[in-house]
Formats: C-alpha cells, sequence, structure tokens
C-alpha cells in the first residue's frame, strides 16, 4: 500500500498546484452544467453560489501559478481582440 506522505516525494509544488487547478477546472465544469440544466430555482441558486466560489478558488490557484512563473500566458494581440469584438459585434 502507498503511504500519501510518499506523494510529496514524486510531485513537486508546481505539479501539485497544477493537479489542483485542473481538477477545480473540472469540477466548475460540473456544477456549471448542474445550474444550467435545473429545473429547481432554489437549487439552481445553491448551485451558481457553490459555482461562484469554485471559480474563487479556480481563480486563487491560477493567480498563484502565474505569480509563480508556473503557468504562463500571452498577451493578447490589438488586432485579434478587435477582430473578435467585430466578430460578436455584428452577431448581435
Amino acid at each position: 500500500m502507498v503511504n500519501p506522505n510518499d506523494c510529496t516525494r514524486f510531485l513537486g509544488e508546481k505539479e501539485m498546484l497544477g493537479d489542483c487547478l485542473s481538477s477545480q477546472k473540472q469540477i466548475a465544469s460540473g456544477y456549471n452544467t448542474y445550474a444550467g440544466e435545473c429545473v429547481n430555482e432554489q437549487l439552481r441558486s445553491s448551485f451558481l453560489n457553490i459555482l461562484d466560489d469554485e471559480h474563487r478558488i479556480q481563480a486563487t490557484l491560477f493567480c498563484d501559478m502565474q505569480s509563480r512563473g508556473w503557468y504562463q500566458t500571452q498577451p493578447a494581440e490589438q488586432q485579434k481582440i478587435n477582430d473578435a469584438r467585430q466578430k460578436f459585434l455584428s452577431a448581435n
């Protein structure tokens, strides 16, 4: 049987945070589906509250990883932003 304390020998902090972030994305996705397909308004409201909490956790993990240089993002080019804006404006 594997000792849970042995996991820290195999996974570093970066890998553990990455795994947590990936899990949060899956959790948020599930709650998003549940809230969107729920017919009971009180239950839908509860799912939306939980979803908000899960998004906050996800954002915290993302910011922590990004501040450590473990999750790199590239800034969008202004032309691509303008193209996307135009695409969605013309769709309305």
